[in-house]
């Protein structure tokens, strides 16, 4: 549906430059907060995110970021007094989008305003680590209190009958990973319910954005997850950009794609030989981690850093490409594509692993669009959303990107389509190279502007990232709210698994590869 369609009054577009995305902004009551929703849903529209800022102290708003047809539209609701609870409450959107029930959870652990109707009010960030009146984005907090830890206990929710039982799984793994909890309720090996709780990793990065200059905020945005920090980092300069009103140099964006297409890259290489693995195909896992490491180590040669971490800057980028390093590039796609295409026919002629991969966490389209579940996940069960294609913003909308998608849903959907998009992307850094245009790298920015906002929208490896910024003065940021694809994805892995054995589930799950950190943050 498009943004008019709803009937907004008072409509404010957001400044964009640097052909981003269209933004719009508005404040509405509490009727118009759920119709719109409702419009959103009934007509196609996605829920981005969700979150909350205390605006002076002791009163409080909450946001809502929805996709449409034509552009991202930014909502902000001032919460109401709960007259049935001691606090500030606002209209549950988990009865529109099952996405927001984690979220709104979240929302209040940190500041304490409440979804008034929500079925599910359990904490999430909160495990019993700060007292239950603490709201660590409250004013009135600082941010560094300390407690003593009271691991709380979780009610999980339980299933009956003749022959269940559970197993737990986590938070502490055999294996450097992040720590998540999985509950599982079986009967001999087949799952019948799977339930998350996750939050261990839980930082107080949105806090931390607070006490960051305005043009340093990128270098926290970067950090927020290691494998997505070109994701990350630009949507925070792109938010910061619309924001001040800063034009990046045209080369500077196209470098700036031609970094995202390899941060891509790197990260589905390493994946494809984690799902060999996981299925008994060691030789996989060997394979493509030596392609990965070769990535990598291109990286750091041709770019200052391997997991390229601070090259997108505020007003552009910070490290050129010499022009002799262009033809090493392009001989270094071309080697990489020659040798995934020898592994995928392997992978596809393979009977052991196509019996793994097969019918194995199939995720519908139905159940896919009940979650709003995106990336990569989301195009594996047919659902072809891709900010890149969707809503061009340079270079894409130069280079245009081509949508892979497969309607399978299980997990060898999921690895087909990591194929295809190293595919896709080995073919737009050849592009990006090819018309690389001439320039600076880096435009000005003058942080000595009226307070303001701006959003960033970038579609990263697992999905699109969302960030929301408010600068204050003097250079400052009022609130920075940074979004995750996988607060989307997480609760359709819980169905993915349903039905299928125990013993896949390591499979499954590293099929979506899902973040802990980003989520948590």
């Amino acid at each position: 549906m498009r943004i008019d369609a709803l009937g907004l009054d008072g409509i404010e577009r957001l400044p964009r430059v640097a052909r981003t995305a269209a933004a719009f902004f508005a404040y509405v009551d509490a009727t118009t907060w759920v119709r719109a929703a409702v419009a959103a849903r009934e007509q196609g529209g996605r829920l981005i995110s969700l979150w909350g800022a205390e605006d002076v102290a002791g009163t409080f708003s909450i946001c809502a970021a929805y996709a449409l047809e034509d552009g991202l539209l930014w909502l902000r609701l001032p919460a109401a007094a709960d007259a049935t609870r001691d606090g500030y409450g606002y209209p549950d959107l988990s009865v529109f989008f099952a996405c927001a029930s984690r979220m709104q959870r979240a929302v209040f652990d940190l500041l304490g305003v409440r979804a008034i109707g929500a079925a599910d009010t359990r904490p999430w960030l909160n495990h019993g680590n700060w007292p239950a009146d603490y709201f660590p984005l409250r004013k009135q907090s600082s941010g560094h209190e300390h407690f003593e830890s009271c691991e709380a206990d979780y009610p999980f929710v339980q299933v009956a009958g003749d022959g269940v039982h559970e197993i737990a799984v986590g938070p502490i793994h055999a294996g450097i990973i992040e720590p998540g909890h999985f509950r599982f309720s079986v009967v001999g090996e087949k799952v019948l319910r799977l339930e998350e709780r996750l939050g261990y990793a839980h930082r107080g990065v949105e806090r931390l954005f607070e006490e960051t200059p305005l043009l340093a905020g990128h270098r926290v945005a970067g950090r927020i997850a290691g494998d997505t920090s070109v994701a990350f980092s630009w949507a925070y300069c792109m938010a910061l950009e619309n924001a001040l009103g800063v034009a990046v140099p045209r080369r500077a964006q196209w470098l700036r794609g031609l970094l995202l297409e390899r941060e891509r890259v790197a990260n589905h290489l390493g994946d494809l030989g984690a799902l060999g693995n996981d299925a008994g195909f060691a030789i996989g896992l060997a394979q493509f981690s030596r392609l990965k490491e070769d990535w990598l180590r291109f990286n750091r040669g041709i770019f200052g850093h391997r997991y390229l971490m601070d090259r997108i800057v505020p007003g552009g980028v910070a490290h050129d490409i010499a022009r002799d390093a262009i033809g090493a590039v392009r001989d270094q796609c071309r080697r990489i594509e020659a040798e995934v295409r020898v592994m995928q026919r392997i992978y596809d002629e393979q009977s052991g692993l196509q019996d793994r991969f097969a019918g194995t966490g199939r995720l519908t389209a139905k159940v896919a669009g009940h979650f709003s579940v995106c990336g990569l996940a989301g195009r594996a069960s047919g659902i072809t959303a891709d900010v890149r294609v969707d809503h061009p913003y340079a270079p894409y909308d130069e280079v245009r990107a081509q949508i892979v998608s497969d309607a399978r849903g299980d997990v060898a959907a999921r690895v087909a389509v990591r194929f295809n998009e190293v595919y896709e992307s080995l073919r737009l850094i050849e592009a990006l190279l090819s018309r690389l245009p001439e320039g600076e790298l880096l435009e000005p920015v003058d942080t000595d502007v009226p307070p303001s906002r701006g959003v960033g929208w970038i579609e990263g490896w697992r999905g699109e990232v969302f960030v929301a910024l408010e600068t204050g003065g003097n250079g400052t940021i009022r609130r920075c709210h940074c979004h995750d694809p996988s607060w989307q994805n997480w609760p359709a892995l819980e169905h993915a698994i349903v039905g299928n054995i125990v013993p896949d589930f390591p499979l499954i799950n590293k099929s979506f590869n899902l973040n802990y950190a980003g989520h948590d943050l």
